[in-house]
């Protein structure tokens, strides 16, 4: 490759980035320049932002596309990950199962073997690692709305978030699963 070709494959993308003040803490949002939402991050959650560096800048409709999302999200209604443009950044593999929490219906928790197990029926595989599963669940980038806290171990334990296990109780419990039915990890 050369000249233009080389120029257009090393384009980098610019990020922007506004606050929001949810319910369960402030919550970073992240968009690229093409108006899709990358990342939306609670304060303090592990891999904060994901590697990138956005601008600060308020103001732009996937912004309050997304705001709307989360007040409505917040207010008790159900609003669907597919009514966002979304663009998280990762692999084939934690693409396959973000798609697969967004299947997870609200007041409904899954388990990280359940999910793996769907994974390898899609695939024809025998088996598939939940650990693998784990890792994906773990990196998703826009928490809440991609459901990563509707994930829960064998036996309804409440093993990792990277939220915090108390802001995954608090969102579980907003979206009404019985939570006498699931386990703090320790």
């Amino acid at each position: 490759m050369g000249g233009r070709a080389e120029a257009l494959s090393q384009r980098v993308m610019t990020y922007y980035s506004t606050e929001y003040a949810s319910p369960i803490g402030q919550m970073t949002l992240a968009c690229n320049e093409d108006g899709k939402l990358v990342g939306l991050w609670l304060a303090g959650q592990k891999y904060f932002l994901g590697g990138i560096s956005p601008v600060p800048r308020d103001g732009l409709p996937i912004f309050a596309q997304t705001e709307d999302w989360l007040n409505r999200y917040f207010a008790g209604e159900k609003p669907a990950a597919a009514a966002l443009p979304l663009a998280p950044a990762g692999s084939a593999f934690r693409q396959e199962v973000w798609k697969i929490l967004c299947e997870i219906p609200y007041g409904e928790v899954a388990t990280y073997g359940e999910i793996s197990r769907s994974i390898a029926a899609r695939r024809g595989l025998e088996r598939m690692s939940a650990q693998a599963v784990g890792g994906a669940v773990g990196h998703n980038p826009i928490s809440v709305i991609i459901p990563c806290h509707r994930v829960v171990g064998v036996h309804g334990r409440l093993t990792g978030y990277a939220g915090g296990i108390d802001k995954k109780m608090e969102l579980l419990a907003h979206e009404g699963v019985q939570m006498d039915r699931l386990v703090v990890h320790k």
